[in-house]
């Protein structure tokens, strides 16, 4: 049995077979979720505390996965790296990574931002989308409101395979990218806006109408999401036979 076969068994064991969970009372740690999904389970930071935080990534860090915070705290970090002193606090995507995540670098992702206020979640998207493995650039405060900046930098539209754009207000960047690329782009709203930017339900609903095809949309501030989807595609792209978790 190859490598990649028994991997695709583990990934399909029935629950009651094989526990595949850490259960702390508070959390269930899901130690298969790279098998299924190509990546680690991910902290989602707000709720929890430091000491919750530090004992899902201990877990997750002594079974030899990845670990991923996002969206938490300095508080949060301390803790984790007083038990992880590896720790690596990425203070603008407001995420603590332990560990390095894939050493191979498939696919080319660049993550682009409309404004400066929208950098923090676009952050959170370079930083997950080069744990998975894509090799990431990053073009920020290219917004619609010049659009010269951006047609400043076709030629990095034009070597990704993948662009992650992040944008707040009229949330209209993504439309535009979209029509100057042929690659995939998945769209980020984020909450930053005036008041009737409702927290980024309008940016949101304008990526949803977007008149330019080829953009997949990720809920507002989510850039882990947003990252995420650009690592799968990359994966998929450099085996288009294989599952994700089998590279």
């Amino acid at each position: 049995m190859t490598a990649d076969s028994a991997a695709a068994k583990l990934r399909t064991l029935p629950f009651e077979a094989f526990r595949t969970f850490e259960d702390l009372g508070f959390a269930k740690i899901d130690h298969h979720r790279s098998l299924r999904r190509g990546f680690p389970e991910v902290i989602f930071g707000p709720g929890k505390t430091p000491s919750q935080i530090t004992a899902i990534a201990t877990g997750l860090a002594d079974n030899g996965q990845v670990v991923l915070v996002t969206k938490t705290t300095d508080e949060a970090y301390r803790a984790v790296a007083a038990a992880h002193p590896e720790a690596i606090w990425h203070q603008e995507a407001s995420a603590i990574t332990v560990g390095r995540g894939s050493p191979e670098r498939i696919g080319k992702v660049s993550v682009l931002s409309a404004g400066t206020s929208d950098i923090p979640v676009a952050e959170e998207a370079a930083l997950t989308a080069e744990l998975m493995g894509a090799s990431v650039g990053r073009l920020y405060d290219v917004g619609v409101a010049g659009l010269h900046r951006l047609l400043d930098h076709v030629d990095v539209l034009a070597s990704a395979d993948v662009l992650v754009v992040v944008a707040g207000m009229d949330g209209a960047l993504p439309s535009v990218v979209s029509g100057l690329t042929r690659a995939l782009v998945v769209a980020v709203p984020t909450s930053v806006g005036y008041g009737a930017s409702f927290s980024g339900l309008s940016a949101l609903l304008a990526m949803l109408n977007g008149c330019s095809p080829g953009v997949a949309v990720v809920n507002i501030d989510n850039g882990f999401g947003g990252g995420y989807l650009a690592g799968l595609v990359c994966r998929l792209g450099a085996d288009p036979g294989a599952p994700p978790m089998l590279k």
